[in-house]
């Protein structure tokens, strides 16, 4: 849909768009006329939400944080101060100001307080009061408090009615809400806001100290709990330890392990010397012979017995000072020993034991040494085994404990953690309960004077919002149209090509000749040079060709109009035309031409029959509209070779078929055109139904020209 279409249909209902919003400016001016003056109330609260004198002890906080917070609280206290029980409390005052002093009414009393009886309205007054004071709402269900209800609403004292015309606002990124009221009179307007002010802060103040007074006795009990769970998980430390010895297992632990890897290291020195003194007695054994051997030890046996007792000696006082932990009090004993040892072996070498005509006195000597040094190594490794034995055993014995210590601790640590969170929060809440923040009336309100007149406001925006749904219902109408009035939209709608258009012009009767013949009407020769447009396009198709049908989806398109004016238009050319009415059903062409030729007897068999040419005028051949069909009358072949015979004769055959939808009727002339061209009329919808033989004339391929887009309502021609 084009927009220029929009804007016709606009200038189509012109009078409608000027005459609707007028006729809307006079009924609201005589609405408005009659309203009353409006007074304004405004007040201020001072909330102290962003007020840095106020927050003295949060100044670290960070800004992000605390803007985001302040809108919250805003958002918050606004949502408050409208919530239904407040409202609710300037309901019941100005009830109860209406009840008391009948005299000085905020509003003209309603005919349902008008009405009550003076015990009615002490009872009403005492149950508003009642309410006011214990701050309740009233019973719907109770028939009493819904006659006060109703009572209320009649006044226009209710809840949603004061919502209406109450403002409640933060005063751009300050410190303060702002509060404002309008009404009739300027008194309720100031009353409205003081009121709702005054309950406002007295609910806020209220809940605030009551929530604040539960958290710290809360916390205060929450705090002497953790504080007892603390002291219990020490006490069961504590306990532990006494019970099992335990005096600083970290100390105890480290000493131990300490002297094993003191141990551990004189352990893997002896093994060493063990393998050392061992390899070189081995060397010493290889270079003595057996004799020699034999003669040395039958000499040195004595000796070498006393030399064992002593080292056996030896190594009892060594074995007890390694378990001693080398104790100093067998130092000496250990120190005599091995001197006694040395004198025994030096002795032991200064006997002539050995052949004299060998050197192996000192091989000799060294060799002893050399044993008794590797068997106090033995002694030493077997001592220091045993000690390290008796310290994995201390050890392995305090890992149990440690790791019950350790669970004791971890225990500890958390319940510390705990009674120190709780702590801080009862600190931090218990500090804010005694400096918290405080709302303040900073303005009151009072009775100002009345607003600007709005009434002629509002009767400009009666006006021109009725001229934009005019608008707006205007182009509903045209958005919901699926009409099809410009030739691209046929185009896009079918997929098929275009050959042209041809705008509507008036009257049902035409005649033809006069089409060509008047030259002083603008309809008329656009029409014409439409259609010498159309008639090039389908030239350009033809391409030699000489057989058109032209046909039609529905009747009533106009395709026998354009039949025939396409007709006379190849006439006027010195074309040598026949016209065929195809339309069995509906011979409209044959009643208004009335010809003498006629297709059932020029395609029947036999006789035959011959259609003279006219050289100066269209021939047209009728029928006698018979419910007959195209094929009943002959066989395909002899009807193609009738046809061969008028291409022979003419030089432009057209067929007025009949439409689409009167089915093979209209598809058995097709069969023997050249060319198809379809007529579609504008301002019509392409239904569901007929997308069929849109379908249809797809199949028909290269044999289908092209669509005639017919009854335009263009007002100039285009290009």
């Amino acid at each position: 849909m084009e927009l220029g279409f929009f804007f016709k249909l606009l200038k189509k209902y012109k009078l409608v768009l000027i005459f609707i919003p007028i006729i809307t400016g006079v009924a609201t001016f005589f609405a408005v006329k009659r309203l009353p003056d409006t007074y304004v109330s405004h007040a201020q609260i001072a909330t102290g939400i962003v007020d840095a004198s106020r927050h003295l002890l949060d100044k670290d906080a960070n800004n992000s944080q605390q803007a985001q917070q302040a809108f919250s609280e805003f958002s918050n206290l606004m949502a408050i101060m409208k919530l239904k029980k407040i409202v609710s409390q300037v309901s019941y005052s100005l009830i109860i100001h209406d009840l008391q002093y009948p005299a000085y009414p905020y509003s003209k009393p309603s005919k349902m307080l008008a009405d009550m009886a003076e015990y009615q309205r002490d009872a009403a007054l005492k149950l508003f009061q009642y309410k006011f004071n214990h701050l309740e709402p009233l019973l719907l269900y109770n028939k009493q408090e819904k006659t006060l209800n109703d009572l209320l609403h009649s006044m226009r004292y209710d809840d949603a009615s004061l919502r209406k015309d109450l403002v409640i606002y933060r005063d751009d990124e300050s410190d303060f809400i702002s509060v404002s009221y309008d009404s009739a009179n300027p008194q309720l307007s100031a009353d409205v806001v003081n009121i709702l002010c005054t309950q406002f802060i007295n609910y806020y103040s209220q809940t605030v100290k009551k929530n604040e007074s539960n958290a710290v006795t809360f916390l205060s009990d929450l705090l002497v709990q953790k504080r007892n769970a603390l002291r219990d998980k020490t006490a069961q430390l504590q306990k532990y330890k006494i019970d099992n010895g335990i005096l600083n297992l970290e100390e105890q632990s480290r000493a131990i392990f300490g002297q094993i890897l003191s141990y551990s290291d004189k352990k893997q020195e002896a093994e060493k010397e063990i393998a050392a003194y061992d390899g070189t007695l081995k060397t010493l054994d290889s270079k003595f012979a057996p004799a020699d051997r034999q003669y040395f030890e039958s000499v040195s046996s004595k000796i070498n017995q006393t030399i064992t007792a002593t080292q056996d000696e030896l190594h009892l006082i060594q074995n007890k000072y390694i378990r001693s932990n080398y104790d100093p009090k067998y130092k000496p004993a250990l120190d005599s020993i091995q001197k006694s040892l040395s004198s025994q072996i030096n002795l032991s070498s200064d006997q002539y034991i050995t052949n004299p005509l060998t050197h192996k006195d000192d091989l000799v000597k060294q060799k002893l040494t050399l044993e008794v040094t590797r068997d106090l190594a033995k002694y030493s490794v077997q001592s220091i085994n045993a000690a390290l034995s008796d310290l994995n055993a201390k050890f392995a014995r305090l890992v149990p404990f440690d790791a019950k210590v350790k669970t004791f601790d971890f225990d500890i640590n958390i319940a510390s953690q705990e009674y120190l969170d709780v702590l801080n929060k009862y600190n931090s809440t218990n500090l804010k309960s005694n400096f918290s923040i405080e709302l303040i009336q900073v303005e009151k309100a009072e009775p100002e004077a009345p607003e600007p007149s709005k009434k002629m406001l509002l009767i400009v925006i009666s006006v021109v919002v009725m001229f934009f749904v005019c608008v707006f219902v205007l182009f509903v109408l045209f958005y919901l149209d699926n009409t099809i009035k410009e030739p691209a939209e046929l185009v896009n709608k079918t997929q098929l090509p275009l050959l042209g258009y041809l705008n509507r012009i008036p009257g049902t009767d035409l005649d033809i000749r006069k089409l060509w013949d008047i030259e002083n009407r603008d309809k008329m020769q656009q029409y014409k040079d439409l259609l010498r447009s159309v008639r090039f396009e389908i030239d350009q198709e033809l391409r030699g060709e000489k057989i058109i049908a032209v046909t039609s989806i529905s009747p009533h398109e106009g395709k026998t109009l354009f039949a025939t004016s396409l007709a006379y238009s190849y006439a006027m050319i010195n074309k040598k035309v026949l016209l065929i009415d195809g339309n069995f059903e509906r011979p409209d062409l044959t009643n208004a031409v009335r010809p003498n030729l006629f297709l059932e007897d020029y395609f029947k068999n036999t006789p035959l029959y011959n259609v003279d040419v006219n050289s100066s005028t269209a021939t047209t051949l009728g029928n006698h509209g018979n419910d007959i069909t195209l094929l009943e009358i002959a066989d395909e072949a002899f009807i193609k070779n009738r046809f061969d015979d008028l291409k022979s004769k003419y030089d432009i055959v057209i067929i007025d078929t009949a439409p689409l939808t009167a089915l093979n009727k209209s598809k058995e002339w097709l069969l023997f055109a050249d060319k198809t061209v379809a007529v579609f009329e504008a301002n019509k919808e392409l239904t569901n139904a007929q997308k069929q033989f849109v379908v249809f004339l797809k199949t028909l391929g290269s044999k289908f020209g092209g669509w005639v887009l017919n009854k335009t309502t263009v007002s100039k021609k285009r290009k």
